[in-house]
C-alpha cells in the first residue's frame, strides 16, 4: 500500500442529463484520476472523463467494481465511483462501505471518503408528473435478485396498508414480469382502482417517456427496468394532467390562510371522535397537545425549530 493517502469519492450523478448533475458531483469527477462505474453510467458522463483512467463493468459485477475503486484509492489514487441517481439510494455506496469493512478500513486510513449526493429517480420522476411526493412516501425495489420476494411482498403490504405514496424501482425486466403484477394485486386490496399511477421511463434521458394512468389500468402499459412506478396514496389526485399528493394544509387552514375554527397554527392537528380533523368549534375534541399525557420518566425534547 502506498504512503500517499488516496481519495475515494462516491458520487451520485443524478438522472443522467448534465444539467441535473450537481456542481459538487462535477467537481468530484473532474478532480479524480480514476472513474469507476457501470457501463451505462460511464456513457452518461463520457464528456466529463476524457483523458482519465476508466474502470467500467457490467450488470452483476458490482462487487468487483467496488473492490477496484477501494483498492485503487487505497493505493493513493483519486477515484470517483459513480452511480446514477444518488449513490446511497440503491447505488454503490452501501457496497463500498461493506468492502471497506471487509478489509478492516478505519477512519483516518487511506482512502479518505467523500459522499456526493445526487438527485434520486424518485425526485426526477416526481418532477416530471407534478408533485406526487408531497406527503409521506416510500421506495421499494421489486428486484428479487438479492432480496427474497416474500420480504418484498411484506414491505409492499405494509406500505399499501399505511397509505404511503409508493415508488417502485426495478418493476420488471425480460425475465421478471410477475412481480409488478403481484405488487398491483397487493396494493389494490387497500386502494381504489382510480388511484393515480405514473410510469416514468428514462427520466431526463433521450428516450424519456411519461404515462399517467391509474391502479386499474397501469399494467396495460409497457413497464421495464428503466421504468419507475409511482403509486399515489388515497389522497393523491390528478389536476390538469399533473399528479398531486397534498401535504394537508386544508386540514387546518382556509384558502384565505386563516386557521379553521377549532384548529390552532403551530399546534398539533385537533381530531374529532372519528379521528378526522375538526372543522368547527362545535366538533368534539378528543386529542390535542393539551390532553395528550406527557410520557413519564422522559426529559422534554429540545425544540430546534418551529415547523408547519
Amino acid at each position: 500500500m502506498s504512503d500517499v493517502k488516496g481519495l475515494l469519492s462516491i458520487v451520485g450523478i443524478g438522472p443522467g442529463a448534465s444539467q441535473h448533475t450537481s456542481p459538487a458531483a462535477l467537481e468530484a469527477i473532474a478532480m479524480s484520476d480514476v472513474i469507476v462505474g457501470y457501463t451505462t453510467y460511464i456513457k452518461l458522463v463520457r464528456h466529463l472523463i476524457e483523458g482519465k483512467e476508466v474502470v467500467r463493468t457490467g450488470m452483476t459485477e458490482e462487487i468487483g467494481r467496488a473492490r477496484a475503486a477501494v483498492e485503487r484509492a487505497r493505493d493513493g489514487a483519486k477515484v470517483a465511483i459513480i452511480s446514477s441517481g444518488d449513490a446511497g439510494v440503491y447505488g454503490m455506496a452501501g457496497l463500498v462501505f461493506q468492502v471497506l469493512q471487509e478489509i478492516g478500513w478505519k477512519r483516518g486510513d487511506s482512502p479518505e471518503l467523500r459522499m456526493v449526493p445526487g438527485m434520486t429517480a424518485l425526485n426526477s420522476c416526481g418532477s416530471l408528473v407534478g408533485a406526487p411526493l408531497g406527503h409521506d412516501f416510500c421506495a421499494i425495489s421489486l428486484s428479487d435478485l438479492l432480496t427474497p420476494w416474500p420480504v418484498i411482498a411484506r414491505r409492499i403490504e405494509a406500505a399499501a396498508s399505511a397509505d404511503f405514496v409508493i415508488g417502485l424501482y426495478n418493476p420488471a425486466s425480460g425475465r421478471r414480469t410477475r412481480q409488478i403484477v403481484e405488487a398491483h394485486d397487493i396494493i389494490a386490496r387497500y386502494r381504489p382502482g382510480s388511484t393515480p399511477v405514473a410510469l416514468v421511463k428514462s427520466a431526463y434521458r433521450k428516450l424519456e417517456q411519461v404515462t399517467l394512468s391509474d391502479l386499474d389500468h397501469f399494467l396495460e402499459f409497457e413497464i421495464g427496468m428503466l421504468t419507475t412506478v409511482l403509486v399515489g396514496s388515497t389522497n393523491t389526485f390528478v389536476f390538469e394532467g399533473y399528479m398531486v399528493t397534498p401535504r394537508g394544509y386544508t386540514n387546518k387552514y382556509t384558502w384565505d390562510g386563516n386557521a379553521i375554527a377549532g384548529q390552532t397554527p403551530g399546534r398539533s392537528l385537533v381530531l374529532s371522535e372519528e379521528n378526522v380533523p375538526v372543522r368547527s368549534e362545535g366538533d368534539a375534541r378528543v386529542r390535542s397537545e393539551e390532553n395528550v399525557p406527557a410520557p413519564r420518566d422522559r426529559a422534554p425534547l429540545a425544540v430546534l425549530s418551529e415547523e408547519e
